[in-house]
């Protein structure tokens, strides 16, 4: 597996290797030896799937308590995914990384706990999976405006409405978001 740091490196994109002939393909999507060498968690606490139609951008969630780092994939379609960092102290804070994840390049990406996260859909439907290095935490549970001047974050909309979640539409921009020290 290929594991390379973006700009901002504590996010990684990694590239399995992929094993195919007529009859299918075969990747590792996970292996702790190979996570624990890269300095990537080993443990994780829950596994999420979503599916959702073209245009539906969801994001930028994170939660302030007991932060989730996140390694995200698509198992069908394809999406631009986001991370932006939201820790205070970083030098790279309100910074975002983004990359195309779908079920051809078979790529995933880790987002390390301290960012928030979020994802369009570029194909007609993507199915999303992802592990999570802690549990959901209603209580916690925050979202960031997608279209934050602040961060700036150049989604491919090429003349997509995105369609959002009530909470994603009301979110906070950064500069009002309860953040990380």
């Amino acid at each position: 597996m290929k594991i390379e740091p973006l700009a901002i490196p504590d996010v990684k994109l990694l590239t399995p290797r992929v094993f195919g002939d007529d009859r299918g393909f075969f990747l590792e999507t996970y292996n702790s030896r190979v996570f624990a060498e890269a300095g990537l968690p080993t443990e994780w606490r829950q596994d999420n799937h979503s599916r959702s139609a073209r245009g539906v951008l969801r994001g930028l969630h994170y939660q302030l308590t007991d932060p989730q780092g996140k390694l995200v994939r698509v198992t069908r379609g394809r999406v631009f995914d986001v991370a932006v960092d939201i820790r205070r102290a970083s030098p790279s804070f309100g910074q975002w990384v983004g990359a195309e994840l779908s079920d051809e390049n078979q790529a995933m990406l880790f987002i390390p706990p301290g960012f928030a996260h979020g994802f369009l859909v570029l194909s007609e439907v993507a199915d999303f999976c992802y592990k999570c290095t802690t549990l959901w935490h209603q209580q916690s549970d925050r979202s960031l405006r997608w279209s934050d001047p602040a961060i700036g974050i150049d989604w491919p909309l090429d003349g997509l409405t995105p369609q959002l979640a009530g909470k994603d539409a009301a979110a906070p921009l950064l500069a009002d978001a309860e953040v990380f020290a």
